[in-house]
């Protein structure tokens, strides 16, 4: 008896300490809600201040409406990170500001695709034509973060720093060995000489015609990324060319000496010279605001009843609900649908940063696209990438507008189907035996290989998929369908040469996209709204709370290498015909 009753007052104990600890949460979100709800969204600014941009964080399309992402308790420091609407924002704002002087531009850390480095710093460029200043000043400048430090007035570097000038590099990982040593066989079945997404499961390095497409595309971005610093550095391309190939740039005094930067200072003293262009005795410290507390986050209103929707369709293209990072087909196709049939909303413009995926939910959407087009303008403006189901959905618009470091094209299909039978025979001694009422009643199964009649089956799908692929591009594009197979085959082409074979119309950022569909539908005043509705804060904060556990620590754990864990992951998860890119390309 005593020792159920000491059974019965710990699991008491238990049960208060647990009860407790959940009740301590619940007050830590509240308060983070009532802390939230009560500020307005605007924060003070003095007058002669400068905006500090410090863009330290992964950049998504819009800002995580998660009301815990800033706030501090218990030693647990959150951070706000803004979307690229906010950051694009955010600098407007700070153009016609009376009291913001200039921008400060911490370029120590920068986790974005060259699209979005190109559209942030298009805002920065921009902004100058005001007459305000923008001073840049990092330790270590990436490539993408010294493309980025070029759209200001002066560029500094820490004496002892690193300017990271060396070109652009493209690199794919190759799983085939792994899967050859684990018994593994990737049946593959596609449609394009360049569908290159495959070849990670069965080649250990890059096919010929995936060279030659990633070497193309690789040269045009680079092309317009040397054309860009030699317009703003005044320095000729040849020689930007030279000093990278022969990485000539190898400690801070020879970014002096090559004018990569305008000079070498310590923070101190930068933040001295900040003093002064703001008129600051030196003695008193940076009257500054950080762009996460000044960029406004709602959108303006200007009254009218007028409306363009933008429509954010964002990562990888899977059937059903999708998230804010995954384009789910039924989320995605409501959204359209619903401003298709809101008579406030004049026109649409649909921001694509997909790297494509399922092919049948890519036709779902492709499908509300086309129909919203009879009734009204439908404008495309593409992010870091836009391939493959990315485009898919994309062709029916009635205009297209990348960037031209954009990732586009890849119009082709593939399946993949493993045989893990030598795995589980040899590597794990399991067998398997059953029965089946026809003959292609157990197509698919993993645990044996494809038979011939098989493989054409399933090639007959994706020959078809393919076919009704190309035929779209067409019909949309107005092109022939001979042509955009021609430039199809799964082909990835940079923003700039897919202005040239037809595959885009304009380059241009999202705001001209807007600007674009409010041209079309006859409109000179208009409100922004934006779809589809963020995930719920509630929501996001309770649900696949494990997942998230999960991939934080993994991110801090293998850092860099983070990515190859995420390709992995994403590739043990494929099913079903897919339209998509070659395989997550990294550019370094």
């Amino acid at each position: 008896m005593k020792e159920f009753f000491k059974f019965v007052f710990a699991s008491m104990v238990g049960v208060i300490l647990s009860f407790f600890a959940l009740f301590i949460l619940f007050i830590v979100f509240v308060t983070a809600i009532v802390a939230s709800a009560g500020k307005d969204g605007k924060v003070e600014v003095a007058s002669n201040s400068v905006v500090h941009i410090s863009l330290d964080y992964p950049i998504s399309e819009r800002t995580d409406k998660n009301p815990l992402a800033a706030f501090d308790f218990m030693g647990f420091e959150g951070k706000k990170n803004l979307g690229l609407k906010e950051i694009i924002g955010g600098i407007k704002a700070a153009e016609t500001d009376k009291n913001i002087k200039g921008i400060y531009l911490d370029a120590s850390s920068l986790s974005a695709g060259f699209a979005t480095i190109e559209e942030i710093r298009n805002a920065l460029i921009d902004f100058k034509k005001s007459g305000k200043f923008i001073i840049a000043y990092s330790e270590v400048y990436s490539q993408g973060a010294y493309y980025l430090a070029t759209a200001a007035d002066k560029i500094y570097l820490n004496p002892e720093g690193i300017v990271d000038f060396r070109g652009l590099s493209s690199e794919s990982v190759f799983f085939k060995g792994a899967l050859d040593k684990l018994g593994i066989e990737a049946q593959v079945i596609k449609v394009g000489t360049y569908k290159s997404a495959v070849e990670p499961f069965i080649l250990d390095k890059m096919s010929e015609p995936n060279r030659q497409q990633v070497t193309s595309f690789l040269g045009s971005m680079y092309d317009h990324f040397l054309s860009e610093i030699s317009e703003s550095r005044k320095i000729p391309k040849a020689t930007l060319f030279s000093l990278a190939d022969s990485a000539k740039i190898r400690d801070p005094k020879d970014a002096v000496t090559f004018k990569m930067i305008d000079g070498l200072r310590y923070k101190d003293q930068v933040l001295d010279e900040l003093k002064s262009r703001t008129g600051i005795d030196k003695k008193k410290d940076v009257k500054s605001v950080s762009l996460e507390e000044y960029a406004p986050t709602e959108e303006k209103s200007t009254g009218s009843s007028n409306r363009i929707a933008v429509i954010y369709a964002n990562g990888e293209i899977i059937s059903g609900e999708g998230s804010d990072k995954a384009m789910g087909s039924e989320r995605i196709s409501r959204a359209i649908r619903k401003a298709r049939t809101d008579d406030k909303i004049k026109a649409v413009v649909l921001r694509v940063n997909s790297p494509g995926g399922s092919a049948l939910a890519s036709d779902v959407m492709w499908r509300e696209v086309v129909l919203t087009k009879k009734v009204k303008p439908v404008i495309v403006s593409m992010g870091d990438v836009a391939a493959s189901g990315g485009y898919y959905i994309a062709c029916a618009a009635d205009s297209i507008f990348a960037q031209p470091n954009t990732i586009t094209g890849s119009i082709g299909v593939f399946g993949i189907i493993p045989n893990m039978q030598k795995f589980f025979n040899d590597k794990l001694g399991i067998t398997f035996d059953g029965v089946k009422t026809g003959t292609f009643a157990d197509l698919g199964d993993v645990s044996r290989p494809l038979t011939d009649a098989e493989r054409l089956i399933i090639q007959h799908q994706v020959n078809n998929i393919y076919n009704t692929f190309t035929k779209k591009v067409a019909d949309g594009r107005n092109k022939s369908q001979a042509y955009v197979d021609s430039i199809g085959q799964g082909r990835v082409w940079s923003g700039t040469e897919a202005l040239k074979n037809g595959l885009v119309d304009r380059l241009g950022d999202i705001d001209d996209a807007i600007a674009s569909a409010a041209k079309k539908a006859n409109l000179k005043d208009y409100r922004i709204v934006s779809y589809p509705a963020q995930v719920d804060p509630l929501k996001s904060l309770f649900n696949d709370s494990a997942d998230k556990v999960r991939v934080y620590f993994a991110r801090r754990e293998l850092g860099d290498n983070f990515t190859y864990y995420e390709q992995l992951k994403s590739a043990i998860g494929l099913s079903g015909i897919q339209a998509r890119m070659p395989y997550n390309i990294t550019i370094k």
